[in-house]
């Protein structure tokens, strides 16, 4: 089993150059202990994320370390120019000297999809001619691809991949028709939310990649079955489990604070000029809730570690990504989880 991070790089309480520093700082320690990947979302207009473009922020964490895997969990296709992520994705797998794990997605959220003028009753055929068209891109030499929304001809592909054909494409799921899609097509995976609606993508994903001839598209000889299946925790250990709560609680209510920020905007329910259902929250907003649902994992060593791998094997999981620094935690702190985790858990689990 691997164990990976993932970061909104939500808006904390500090400068923004500070947090950046504090980030990398934490990555880098990340690196050092060995784990697999740091996954990084895209969000737009909204203090959830402050790295909306994420190839920068990436291009940074690239050269301040040496083993850790990298990549957006996801990349918004339908908001941006295919032609541009074909060639962001080069330079970061070249930056990353071959590091580069390409994460992508249509956007979760209806409000975010408007700001940039795209539909979101549209956005997954938008996503599936983006991806299929960045792929094309990736994989030769001169770009010709017409689709439904993307058309070019005899565009020159200069850069080029470090991983060939391609960097290893990932999908991230909070629903059951994303995830048949995902393994429809054989990419690796990973979803977010409490343990019942996880078990349920994760049956999704699995019943349809069992059925793709071949398998995997790219399969990796580190994840058992040669996909990698994932979810996203958040995940903090302290001493004791009070302690562990007690400076959780302010970090976690601060990060729901971000997720919601966009629905809080929009109390009538509308994106622009389209009257929609706000999304529901990938997670329960009141910490209790959170830990009850099993997108929140909290305590002690020995009680983190029960609590992940009951999960595991309910869930049949073979990759955990964990959420260890959000909020208003401090880098301090944070570095403490991180250091308690990786000598107490870390080495339990990826032995399973």
């Amino acid at each position: 089993m691997q164990i990976g991070l993932f970061d909104h790089i939500d808006r904390s309480d500090r400068p923004l150059a500070q947090q950046f520093d504090e980030r990398l700082e934490f990555v880098a320690a990340a690196d050092r202990a060995g784990y697999y990947c740091l996954h990084v979302a895209e969000h737009h207009a909204t203090p959830l994320n402050t790295v909306p473009v994420p190839g920068v922020y990436l291009g940074a964490v690239a050269r301040a370390t040496q083993r850790i895997h990298l990549g957006p969990m996801v990349y918004l296709l339908p908001i941006h120019s295919p032609l541009r992520i074909i060639e962001e994705i080069c330079i970061l797998d070249h930056l990353s000297h071959g590091r580069l794990e390409v994460g992508v997605g249509r956007g979760v959220s209806p409000f975010e999809l408007n700001f940039h003028k795209v539909d979101p009753e549209r956005s997954r055929e938008i996503f599936i001619d983006a991806f299929d068209c960045i792929v094309e891109g990736l994989t030769h030499d001169r770009l010709t691809y017409h689709g439904p929304y993307y058309t070019y001809d005899d565009v020159p592909m200069p850069l080029g991949p470090l991983q060939q054909p391609h960097p290893p494409m990932w999908y991230g799921s909070s629903n059951t028709t994303g995830s048949a899609w995902a393994g429809e097509r054989g990419l690796h995976f990973t979803t977010n939310g409490g343990t019942e609606r996880a078990k349920a993508n994760i049956a999704a994903y699995r019943e349809a990649l069992a059925k793709r001839p071949g398998g995997p598209a790219q399969p990796r000889p580190e994840f058992k079955g040669g996909a990698a299946i994932g979810i996203t925790r958040e995940i903090f250990v302290a001493e004791t489990d009070a302690e562990a709560r007690r400076i959780i609680k302010p970090a976690h209510d601060h990060l729901y604070a971000n997720q919601t920020y966009l629905r809080r905007q929009h109390k009538e329910g509308r994106a622009g000029n389209l009257a929609i259902a706000a999304p529901p929250p990938n997670r329960a907003g009141e910490l209790d809730d959170s830990i009850r649902e099993g997108s929140t994992i909290v305590g002690s060593s020995a009680t983190v570690r029960a609590e992940i791998e009951r999960q595991v094997a309910e869930l049949g999981l073979n990759y955990l990504i964990g959420y260890f620094m959000f909020g208003t935690l401090t880098l301090a702190d944070a570095m403490r989880s991180l250091e308690l985790f990786t000598r107490d858990v870390k080495p339990a689990l990826e032995r399973l």
